[in-house]
């Protein structure tokens, strides 16, 4: 039994911390022969317990944005992929979804048996995080494996 993680599971989603994060992960797989795998949370809006008259919109519109908007973040993931590919790493697989990133972040890494989340924080002051909450404060709290949280 190893004590490096067998797959790892980066999270980007295009700031300096996670392209930090996405190098950290990429030499980290190289160096211990695991998988990578890189994972792109597309965050949904908070919901409204009812739908409001005055900013709704045709449903056949509202999807054609949805399916616009997951093209071009699917495009942000592959060009992700090939930056990783050319530093020399493998990339095993990759995750779109939406959802709430903490969530998803945590359900991926369950479902694909991680050993290690690696992934960037942004650092925010105490009272935006207590305001908005930290992605990586939770992903660190509800996680089943190991969590590098990588800063500049």
């Amino acid at each position: 039994m190893s004590i490096f993680p067998t797959r790892i599971l980066v999270a980007t989603d295009g700031s300096e911390e996670a392209k930090l994060a996405l190098t950290t992960g990429a030499d980290l797989a190289k160096s211990t022969n695991s998988e990578l795998h890189i994972a792109y949370v597309f965050p949904t809006a908070v919901g409204r317990p009812f739908p409001n008259p005055i900013l709704a919109r045709p449903a056949d519109e509202m999807e054609h944005e949805l399916e616009e908007a997951m093209g071009q973040a699917q495009s942000f993931l592959d060009r992700e992929v090939e930056q990783v590919k050319g530093e020399g790493a493998e990339v095993a697989d990759t995750h779109l979804v939406r959802g709430q990133p903490d969530r998803e972040l945590v359900h991926i890494s369950e479902e694909i048996d991680a050993g290690l989340i690696v992934m960037g924080s942004r650092g925010l002051g105490g009272m935006r995080r207590v305001l908005m909450g930290s992605v990586s404060d939770s992903v660190v709290r509800h996680a089943h494996c190991p969590v590098l949280v990588v800063r500049h």
